[in-house]
């Protein structure tokens, strides 16, 4: 199983399906196709397709009884592609989801900080800490 740059680093090929640890978060309301990662919801499962081929690679690794250091090797690549996955899906929500909160409040002509923008800031604040964590 050989990992290529594109299932690392290719920020254009994956998808969200908002699925989270038993978290409702405002996003969940938002109409199909209103998502930051709707334009690209193809590209992303496809990428999302690739990683889970390399996570049955190593199932098959284990099954052949491959040398521990390459299955480490190809864990290693797994856990990068989700990693770059999750960035390219941080990067969307704060271009679309922040930047059209941001926009809205500005439009209502909202200036306290209990704003929806705040809220979608600390929403995302959360999810880069939860990023932090693995």
């Amino acid at each position: 199983m050989t990992t290529t740059a594109a299932d690392t680093t290719a920020p254009t090929d994956g998808d969200e399906r908002g699925q989270t640890s038993g978290h409702t978060s405002a996003q969940e309301s938002v109409p199909h196709g209103g998502h930051g990662y709707a334009k690209q919801k193809d590209q992303h499962l496809k990428r999302l397709r690739r990683i889970e081929g390399q996570i049955r690679g190593l199932q098959r690794m284990i099954e052949e009884d491959v040398y521990c250091i390459d299955i480490l090797t190809q864990v290693s690549a797994g856990t990068k592609a989700l990693q770059s996955f999750a960035l390219q899906l941080l990067e969307e929500h704060l271009r679309h989801c922040v930047a059209s909160a941001a926009v809205e409040s500005a439009a209502q002509g909202e200036t306290e900080g209990t704003s929806e923008v705040d809220a979608k800031v600390a929403e995302a604040t959360a999810a880069i800490a939860r990023l932090l964590r693995t």
